[in-house]
């Protein structure tokens, strides 16, 4: 049976810590990880560094969010269908096995 981790990113802050995150839950621990951002988060698609996600996590981000700062696809590791509203979100709380949010 596989283990499961989803993560809400609704902030600017800390994509170095979640991608570590994402490495050690891959690499160490062989756990799936699936990650929505939201809000504030969706701004992180701007980094340089998020497309360091692609492979690692299956990823999601609300779509509202994203327009609301002026932001256009696309971005590196959401494929079309991942701009999404929070359904989704609500759909990876209930799916994964553990769950945490920056």
């Amino acid at each position: 049976m596989s283990k499961s981790l989803g993560i809400l990113v609704s902030s600017d802050q800390n994509l170095d810590k979640v991608i570590r995150l994402c490495k050690a839950a891959r690499d160490k621990k062989d756990v799936e990880v699936t990650i929505f951002f939201s809000h504030l988060g969706t701004t992180l698609t701007q980094d340089p560094r998020f497309a360091e996600l692609e492979g690692l996590a299956k990823m999601a981000l609300c779509n509202v969010g994203f327009e609301s700062h002026g932001l256009k696809p696309p971005v590196t590791g959401i494929g079309e269908k991942d701009y999404a509203t929070q359904a989704r979100n609500g759909e990876l709380i209930e799916d994964c096995d553990r769950y945490v949010v920056f």
